[in-house]
């Protein structure tokens, strides 16, 4: 009797980065690559600022034989095997406070990771990173990759602006998301110009690495509460590398307000839950758990993670044994929804599409001056 086959999963969250600046250089047309290159710019290209050293597997994949080598290729929990993967670039984060640079540096990710990876690698899926001080040219950057079926997510940093995402000014960054079919992703970190909590910046990293999940918070709140979730019912929402465990009290205490409030939101006509947990889902990296068998199942029902929960092997990171505690803990069922039924019908297209060779990116720049 032949063996099961292994078990397939959909990785959410994979991290990639150019090996260096150059990378990206090249990409860009000459009055960028001249103005990147007087300014001695550099980009953080191997994902290797994160503290303490133990957190981080060695750098992001920089090529597809790298991917294939650390991801594809590679044992899943349980000795699965990833079929598809998200790759998520965060160089563009906080590189520069131009915004027509900020153009043209994202036009630069979004061609490296198409030529890189997705022209080479069918289970690849790529993330259109969005210049964040000009709404418009994010617009123009979504259109500009909207009918690629390779790209499944717009990538946003869950610490933008002073202003959250749900700000009528970023409605249309998400209404353009929504007509597209692609999924918009709150990321950790962002900008450090921004502060992290309501009251202000941090002063120790312990503060703010915990403050991804505070502020994940706040950014669930402004979607809900200043209408874009109910504005664009077609608006998908995955929070990633910020947990999730905080979900269930965030939105009791979220819809009893509601109740005795709403006459302050009329445009939020349905339970603020409602919104969240038909539109929104988590990523399991990383994943804040009990260690008591009792008490972790009664979390996660709680939370009701077989329909909220998309994994993610967040690589290079390390978050330690909770998504392993996590999968364990879960019949099989909910096991499969969780490693692989819910991101696919999260995000669009199927398990395997066929890479167009050459990418039609690898001629087309941002505009080459600024606004």
């Amino acid at each position: 009797m032949s063996a099961d086959p292994p078990e397939k999963f959909f990785d959410a969250d994979t991290h990639v980065a150019p090996a260096s600046f150059a990378d990206l250089a090249e990409l860009l047309g000459p009055y960028w690559r001249d103005y990147a290159a007087g300014a001695a710019l550099r980009a953080d290209p191997v994902q290797g600022g994160a503290y303490p050293p133990a957190m981080v597997d060695g750098p992001a994949p920089h090529d597809v034989a790298a991917l294939r080598a650390a991801v594809l290729d590679a044992p899943a929990p349980g000795g699965g095997r990833v079929g598809t993967a998200v790759l998520t670039c965060t160089t563009a984060f906080d590189v520069s406070r131009n915004h027509a640079f900020e153009a043209a540096l994202c036009r630069a990710v979004n061609t490296w990771t198409a030529q890189r990876f997705l022209d080479h690698e069918p289970r690849a899926r790529g993330s259109v990173a969005v210049p964040l001080g000009d709404p418009a040219a994010a617009v123009a950057e979504i259109e500009h990759w909207a009918d690629d079926p390779r790209f499944v997510q717009v990538l946003l940093p869950v610490r933008g602006h002073d202003l959250r995402w749900g700000h009528p000014v970023f409605r249309p960054v998400l209404a353009a998301a929504a007509a597209a079919g692609l999924v918009v992703t709150l990321h950790a970190w962002g900008r450090v110009g921004s502060a992290p909590t309501t009251t202000g910046f941090t002063h120790t990293y312990l503060q703010d690495y915990l403050s991804h999940g505070q502020v994940a918070q706040s950014q669930l709140v402004s979607l809900v509460a200043e209408g874009a979730l109910g504005a664009l019912p077609g608006l998908r929402v995955t929070v990633a590398e910020c947990g999730s465990s905080w979900l269930p009290p965030l939105l009791w205490r979220l819809d009893k307000e509601w109740r005795g409030i709403r006459r302050e939101v009329p445009w939020v006509d349905r339970m603020p839950s409602e919104y969240v947990r038909g539109q929104v889902r988590f990523t399991t990296a990383p994943v804040h758990l009990p260690r008591d068998p009792g008490e972790l199942h009664d979390a996660l029902d709680v939370l009701g993670a077989a329909g909220l929960l998309l994994y993610a092997g967040d690589h290079p990171h390390r978050h330690g044994d909770g998504v392993a505690r996590l999968l364990a803990a879960l019949d099989p069922a909910a096991r499969a929804a969780v490693t692989h039924h819910n991101a696919a019908a999260w995000y669009r297209g199927t398990d395997t599409v066929a890479a167009p060779a050459p990418s039609r990116a690898s001629t087309q720049h941002a505009p080459e001056v600024p606004r």
